[in-house]
């Protein structure tokens, strides 16, 4: 039981580390002005003027709309709104899908280690606000975070206990509508193939096709444009060797223009999913969900062209799955908890931005890249453990080939005096 002691050092504790954090947001260098909200609202408002969507470019830049046209679909509601009361929308709506992302992820490693649940959460909110691929999400105005509520949302459908099993039904419909939005996220309709997860790959996958299929329907010119020209055109999203771009072909692309970076990168891609597949083999035979979906959105970030370090909020359940395997009283624990501050800090750094693209130094290899770096090691190294098996039906206490005679009910032995009742009930674990 906690004292009023206890909650109110709590209190105290979290309302520095809140004050904290909102003073490094307002003053750290590095904001956005919303820019990639500035390229939706445009976008959106340029189709509905023009019946035009891929070739609205936003003033005084070289970008454009890059999404599928079942993303413009979801962001036409924005062209009743003005630009400011639009930010709102979408600032709001990203805060709430960051809540329900640390409330899934972070809430049940409270309860099992015993832990005040609103302290965990608001120290968790503080360090993921602190965290630059978050940071930029905002600033941005970026989507990244609603994709992954949605995709999280699909795993909390699938293992969660409901007592409506009809819940379970929409398990899938999360992730095909995040593949539908962006291409990226499909890769987690392999991952339920993969885990034998028939249902809800089938919902994914039949969910995606359909929020497509209305894409055509709606923008059938468009559509037709999107996928047989501009998802082949990769200097609508910039440059491969751009430091924010920290995928492998990012790191490939720096590394120098000598070499063969189309059919490396496809290589280096097959290695990676080779290699989480197999880690997703071990962390679903361990019944390790959270860590099965932390390596697949870890892997990606890594295959995908282009991965903007905004797009790096699929790594936070991995350094959840990582700092929960810090607190574990093992002899490893010491380095796990320093590997977890070390990757906070260069994660809420902004240190990629300290090197040139064309520096060909061992600094340009290891700051430069060192988000696209700190993802493979994650994917080469996360924790798995194994969870606790599902509970089954109980066996039959006694085999059906030894029966056993019925005996006639015994008295119980009398006390001399009664056993005292409990004045409150024993405390359960």
């Amino acid at each position: 039981m906690l004292t009023r002691g206890t909650t109110t050092a709590r209190t105290a504790v979290l309302a520095v580390a809140v004050l904290a954090t909102t003073l490094i947001l307002a003053f750290i260098p590095g904001h956005r002005g919303w820019f990639d909200a500035g390229v939706y609202y445009g976008t959106v408002r340029h189709w509905a003027a023009t019946g035009q969507l891929y070739d609205y470019v936003r003033p005084g830049t070289p970008y454009g709309f890059t999404y599928p046209p079942f993303a413009a679909v979801c962001m036409l509601p924005m062209r009743l709104l003005g630009w400011h009361p639009a930010i709102a929308v979408g600032v709001a709506l990203s805060a709430v899908a960051t809540a329900l992302l640390l409330y899934w992820v972070v809430d049940p490693i409270a309860r099992r280690r015993g832990w005040c649940r609103w302290y965990a959460f608001g120290l968790a909110a503080c360090l993921c606000g602190l965290s630059n691929p978050v940071r930029d999400t905002f600033s941005f105005g970026q989507v990244n975070l609603l994709l992954v509520a949605l995709v999280f949302a699909d795993r909390e459908l699938t293992h969660r206990q409901f007592g409506d099993r009809r819940w379970k039904l929409l398990a899938g419909v999360g992730t095909g509508l995040a593949a539908a939005i962006k291409l990226t996220p499909a890769l987690f309709i392999v991952h339920l193939l993969l885990t034998r997860q028939w249902r809800a790959a089938a919902t994914a996958t039949a969910t995606a096709l359909g929020a497509t299929g209305a894409g055509f329907l709606i923008g059938p010119e468009v559509s037709r444009q999107f996928w047989t020209v501009t998802l082949w055109d990769t200097d609508r999203v910039g440059g491969f060797a751009n430091m924010s771009n920290q995928s492998l072909q990012g790191l490939i692309a720096r590394l120098g223009p000598q070499l063969p970076g189309r059919a490396l990168w496809v290589a280096a891609s097959l290695a990676v999913l080779a290699l989480w597949a197999y880690r997703l083999h071990r962390a679903e035979a361990a019944r390790d969900s959270l860590a099965a979906y932390s390596l697949t959105g870890i892997a990606c970030c890594l295959v995908s062209p282009i991965t903007w370090v905004h797009h790096l909020v699929w790594m936070l359940p991995a350094l959840v799955v990582l700092a929960d395997a810090a607190l574990d009283r093992t002899r490893r624990r010491r380095t796990l908890l320093t590997l977890c501050w070390l990757l906070q800090l260069v994660l809420s750094s902004g240190m990629v931005w300290l090197w040139r693209p064309d520096g060909r130094d061992l600094g340009t290899l290891l700051g430069g890249s060192a988000y696209v770096l700190a993802t493979l090691g994650l994917l080469l190294a996360l924790p798995i453990r194994r969870r606790p098996e599902e509970p089954g039906p109980p066996e039959h206490p006694r085999s059906a080939a030894a029966p056993v005679t019925a005996r006639p009910p015994q008295p119980a032995p009398a006390r001399e005096h009664p056993a005292p009742a409990r004045e409150h009930p024993a405390p359960v674990g």
